[in-house]
C-alpha cells in the first residue's frame, strides 16, 4: 500500500511540474507574439517611410531635371507625355 501512495505522490508531483512548465511556456509564447507584433508593426512603418522617401526622390528628381538638369531630360519629357495624354484622355471621356 505505501508503495502505491508513493507512486500516487510521484505522479502529483510530475503532472504539478509539467502544469507549471506549461503555464511558463504559454506566457513566454504570449511575450514572444507580442514582440512579433510589435516587430511586424515598426517593420510596416519603415517600409512606409522607404516607400515616401522613394516617393519624394522621385519627384525631386523630376523636378530638378524640369529646372535644366541635363542628366533625366528624357525621363521628364517621358513623364510629362504621359501626364499630357492622360489629361487628353480625361478630357475626352468628359465631352462624351
Amino acid at each position: 500500500m505505501g508503495e502505491l501512495i508513493q507512486i500516487v505522490d510521484s505522479l502529483e508531483n510530475k503532472v504539478s511540474k509539467l502544469l507549471h512548465k506549461l503555464e511558463v511556456l504559454g506566457d513566454a509564447n504570449r511575450n514572444l507574439e507580442n514582440e512579433l507584433l510589435m516587430i511586424k508593426s515598426k517593420q510596416e512603418n519603415a517600409s512606409k517611410t522607404v516607400s515616401d522617401w522613394e516617393e519624394k526622390y522621385n519627384s525631386l528628381k523630376l523636378a530638378n531635371s524640369m529646372l535644366g538638369s541635363n542628366t533625366n531630360k528624357t525621363e521628364a519629357k517621358l513623364k510629362i507625355n504621359t501626364l499630357i495624354r492622360e489629361l487628353d484622355h480625361c478630357i475626352a471621356q468628359l465631352s462624351e
